[in-house]
């Protein structure tokens, strides 16, 4: 990847949809439990990237005892469309994880969902080669208003103007 030697911002111009899921391994020596969960969330990423038509934008995956994937959908509605269909990659897995965990204990899963609208997010990437919404979006450069926190979430999105924020809370 290449590293971009200057601060970037992403912009999106429509709403979007970000999706957080992960696992966690509760119980390290039950590998034949959670190994088929494990593997399952880098096949599924797999096919998504493969079929950019399911509305997938963009994805991040970490692995540890705690997995986590990020994961940038056009829509909410295009993200459930794609967990709802038997012939694609997660609803197996789903299935599987509820036949051989169910409330075992031995691993655990979850997942957050956010919609978001143009303006009601803020991101800075300095150094960085292309990721998270930089890559999921046409990164621009954070110069004039866009270089700061501020001035890459628009008010005219919905944002409380500056008279209407709590005061800062003083840290001693």
């Amino acid at each position: 990847m290449i590293v971009i030697p200057k601060r970037m911002t992403a912009r999106m111009q429509e709403p979007f949809c970000l999706f957080l899921i992960g696992m966690r391994i509760n119980r390290p020596l039950k590998i034949q439990k959670w190994w088929p969960v494990f593997r399952a969330m880098p096949r599924i990423m797999q096919e998504l990237y493969q079929h950019p038509e399911l509305g997938f934008i963009s994805g991040h995956l970490w692995f540890g005892r705690t997995t986590i994937a990020v994961q940038y959908w056009k829509s909410f509605e295009a993200l459930t469309r794609y967990a709802k269909r038997p012939d694609l990659a997660h609803l197996p897995a789903w299935a599987q994880f509820r036949r051989n965990i169910a409330n075992s204990g031995d691993v655990g899963i979850w997942h957050e969902t956010y919609l978001i609208a143009p303006g009601q997010y803020e991101n800075i990437y300095h150094n960085m080669p292309t990721f998270g919404l930089g890559q999921a979006s046409q990164p621009v450069e954070a110069s004039g208003r866009l270089e700061s926190a501020e001035g890459r979430v628009s008010p005219e999105m919905g944002r409380s103007r500056p008279d209407q924020e709590s005061p800062p809370v003083k840290i001693d």
